[in-house]
């Protein structure tokens, strides 16, 4: 094996290296991008349901929009 094909196994070698921990990364950010929809499902299913609450406190008071 020559010196250049040597410096190329090297080379490529250490591109794997950074592409395997980029794929870990990528996990964890997959992970906690899942973790966040959740989280704002759960609060806009929350808000949903305060807003139906406050529509019917404005009907029992007759109140109406300015």
């Amino acid at each position: 094996m020559t010196e250049a094909d040597s410096a190329v196994l090297e080379h490529l070698r250490h591109i794997r290296g950074a592409v395997d921990g980029l794929r870990d990364d990528m996990r964890e950010v997959k992970g906690r991008l899942g973790i966040l929809e959740s989280q704002y499902a759960n609060l806009s299913n929350r808000m949903d349901r305060l807003d139906g609450r406050v529509e019917r406190i404005e009907r029992r008071l007759n109140l109406t929009n300015a």
